[in-house]
């Protein structure tokens, strides 16, 4: 009819082109959204490996983002639905990865599961029990690890050390030779390569934090014998110095303890040889003769500070002194490194004489 609405035939035909105009839409729509996620599932361009640091805390869309900012996927929004669908994420793993442009979705995240990290170059060194703060500033130094006059500087300084606990027994003393004596924990290190001198001192101090907690009863211990920490690493130097043989480490600490309450003084060679530039085979008179606070010849009580790094073994012998009555002891010269214990000077003597044979 003119002028009025289209036929049967030609409404038909009209919807039909509606209907496949819609249909068209949503194909090339789908089809381009299709496309989009296709291509951003594509594994980015080929290219050099580098690496990337997936900071501890990171959730699994900032991983994402990194990634796709480091050129390591093609879209961050497409991965992040696509870590959704396959419920993965959740056990990335903080650390530096080696990751290179190209790889497939799944080889990264297996990677970041995994912690498949890049080895980070250490430095590793070795204190030997018994060493004085010169020793392993030299050892250090000759290993290339340290400038052995920065070490001695930051050693000998006022700093707090982190949260180390043990250093801030440490008494202010003008006499003390060198502050962190004795703090710094003979063991196995290994550590960041480029580490600093403080960041080698300090990983030091916490080991003896860490090697004074295995002592459960070190607190009430020092307590009940109004000692001081300072005190009982001085006297665990000494014991370290004096003693080869781990069975004598006790008994020795116990002849420490005797003269100390005695007052004897207590006459120990170590502390004489510690103000030596290098220790000598033998002391001579002369060498007794030396005037510091170190020479125990010539001073009543403790030094005012240890006088090396002491073992586990000798700080335990320096807290569990063997029961004795004993107030003198000399090396025997058979090779052996063991002691002869006296009671008496006249004891003694006999000792000196014997240890000759």
């Amino acid at each position: 009819m003119p002028g009025g609405q289209p036929s049967g035939p030609a409404r038909s035909r009209i919807t039909l082109w509606v209907v496949l105009t819609l249909l068209t839409l949503l194909l090339v729509t789908a089809a381009g959204i299709a496309g989009y996620i296709w291509n951003g599932l594509r594994p980015a361009a080929a290219g050099d490996m580098k690496r990337v640091q997936i900071a501890r805390g990171m959730s699994p869309f900032q991983v994402a983002d990194l990634l796709e900012r480091e050129g390591i996927i093609r879209n961050a929004f497409i991965f992040k639905y696509y870590l959704k669908f396959k419920e993965q994420g959740g056990s990335f793993q903080a650390g530096t990865y080696e990751l290179a442009p190209g790889m497939e979705h799944e080889a990264i995240i297996q990677k970041l599961n995994s912690g498949s990290t890049v080895k980070e170059a250490v430095i590793r060194f070795t204190i030997p029990e018994g060493y004085t703060l010169l020793q392993i500033a030299d050892k250090l130094s000759k290993e290339g690890i340290i400038d052995k006059n920065r070490f001695l500087e930051r050693a000998d300084s006022s700093s707090t050390w982190g949260d180390a606990e043990a250093v801030k027994t440490i008494p202010e003393d003008s006499r003390i030779r060198h502050r962190l004596e004795g703090y710094l924990f003979p063991d196995t290190y290994e550590l960041k390569k480029g580490s600093t001198e403080e960041d080698i001192l300090t990983r030091m101090v916490e080991e003896t934090d860490r090697k004074l907690a295995e002592l459960p009863d070190l607190d009430e211990t020092l307590q009940e014998r109004g000692m001081s920490l300072h005190e009982l690493l001085t006297v665990a130097s000494l014991v370290e110095r004096e003693v080869v043989v781990d069975a004598e480490r006790a008994a020795v600490a116990g002849v420490i303890y005797n003269r100390l309450a005695k007052p004897m003084r207590l006459q120990i060679d170590a502390t004489v040889q510690y103000l030596l530039d290098k220790p000598k085979e033998r002391l001579y008179e002369k060498d007794l003769e030396v005037e510091s606070p170190y020479n125990t010849y010539r001073s009543d009580g403790l030094p005012p500070g240890p006088i090396s790094s002491p073992s586990l073994k000798s700080i335990e012998a320096a807290l569990h002194p063997e029961k004795n009555e004993y107030y003198y002891y000399v090396t025997k010269k058979d090779g052996s490194s063991r002691h002869l214990f006296a009671v008496t000077y006249e004891q003694h003597l006999n000792n000196i004489k014997q240890s000759e044979k």
